[in-house]
């Protein structure tokens, strides 16, 4: 297919393709779907091998956000049945992150809900980064805390973290359908504080509540121009007592089509599979494997992931290797690069359990959330969105 091949070649040259050919990568049928894994994984093996990093949720404060965003159980008014708790003590939290790290994490990513942190939460979550290196000197610490004020992520920074998580989610066309207590733009603000910061920015998207191919297309070369080092691909976890409870837009095949098209549009960058890939891609997660170079390992924030042991399993079965300690996960030219900015060169996941999906040129299209989707939608598989029981803010060991 010459569509494949020339983005094969512009992802190994680290050539933007155009928006044309990424909208063409989200229209391929799901007869072609095993080409497109094919052709985007050289693109990923160029740049990353076949390393896979893991990293570690510790979800520090959960639920009771005053922020309206639709795709999050810890939204104003979610009425999801999701484990409700104030912040972890610093030595809470670090006994949370050392399982993970125990597990394989490279990374411990610390997420509060809320709109942005006091000047008060960034002590206690400065105090909480400085016990987890202090037991763990070599993990990279990413915060996640919604958004920043002024000197915050420097504050961050001298305390020891090496990256800041904020998601832009969906498109700026469409952000206003989703979220009204705050803008797109806040998001773009939030995640240009941390790189001026000389934190290493990470930002990437939900996919599945209803957007267009335009404007799955459009996030991410936002986030291409944004540049972040990592890139968290959500897939919608679309849990009862939210907005988008009844947004059952994907399947597997979609979604390793969006993630291809991700790594054609972000060649060189940490692609990681983040929330919803056990409900959206189910038995064909491995295959994700060859598109993305990054997991989340266990538990999200306030969803039940596959088990720990599994995700190790899937590693060595697909025919990869999960990322050293000891290696640097970025490319050397991206990696040499935030050094001299003075990033810690890594990646962090998501901001709530989510994600959204497009339509394919060609399918009949059906009208989701006041936009439309593709035709051939995924099921709808209530089964599958298990509420977190274990781990952080409760008594029971955490699944890592």
């Amino acid at each position: 297919m010459d569509l494949l091949n020339t983005l094969v070649e512009k992802g190994l040259r680290r050539e933007l393709p155009t928006r044309e050919e990424a909208l063409a990568v989200l229209a391929t049928s799901d007869d072609d779907v095993l080409d497109v894994v094919a052709a985007a994984g050289k693109v990923r093996r160029k740049w990353f091998g076949r390393r896979v990093k893991l990293n570690y949720l510790v979800n520090l404060k959960s639920g009771l956000c005053p922020e309206d965003c639709s795709y999050c159980s810890q939204r104003l008014g979610s009425e999801a049945g999701i484990l409700k708790y104030t912040w972890l003590k610093p030595e809470e939290a670090s006994k949370a992150a050392a399982a993970g790290v125990a597990g394989g994490a490279k990374r411990v990513c610390l997420v509060a809900s809320g709109r942005g942190p006091t000047d008060r939460d960034v002590d206690r979550v400065s105090k909480t980064i400085e016990a987890i290196k202090e037991q763990n000197e070599d993990v990279e610490v990413c915060a996640c805390l919604g958004l920043l004020s002024a000197g915050q992520a420097e504050r961050l920074r001298a305390a020891g973290a090496d990256a800041y998580n904020h998601n832009l989610n969906t498109s700026e066309a469409t952000y206003g359908g989703i979220t009204t207590t705050h803008t797109y733009a806040d998001r773009v603000d939030t995640v240009q504080q941390a790189q001026a910061a000389g934190l290493s920015a990470c930002s990437g998207l939900i996919a599945g509540m209803g957007e267009s191919d335009e404007d799955l297309v459009d996030v991410v070369f936002s986030l291409r121009a944004l540049d972040p080092d990592s890139v968290p691909v959500n897939f919608l976890i679309p849990f009862e007592g939210t907005p988008l409870a009844k947004e059952w837009n994907l399947t597997p095949q979609r979604c390793l089509r969006i993630l291809a098209m991700v790594r054609f549009v972000c060649p060189d960058v940490e692609v990681r599979l983040a929330g919803g890939r056990e409900v959206h891609l189910r038995s064909m997660q491995p295959l994700a494997l060859h598109l993305a170079n990054s997991i989340f390992l266990g538990d999200y924030l306030t969803s039940e992931g596959q088990e720990g042991k599994a995700d190790l399993d899937m590693i060595a079965d697909a025919g990869f290797e999960v990322e050293g300690a000891g290696t640097t996960t970025l490319p050397a030219h991206r990696a040499d690069a935030a050094a001299a900015a003075g990033c810690g060169g890594g990646s962090c996941g998501p901001c709530g359990d989510g994600a959204a999906a497009p339509a394919a040129a060609g399918a009949e299209a059906v009208t989701v959330g006041g936009t439309e989707a593709a035709a051939g939608q995924d099921a709808a598989r209530t089964d599958l969105v298990a509420v977190r029981r274990r781990g952080a803010g409760t008594d029971l060991p955490p699944n890592a």
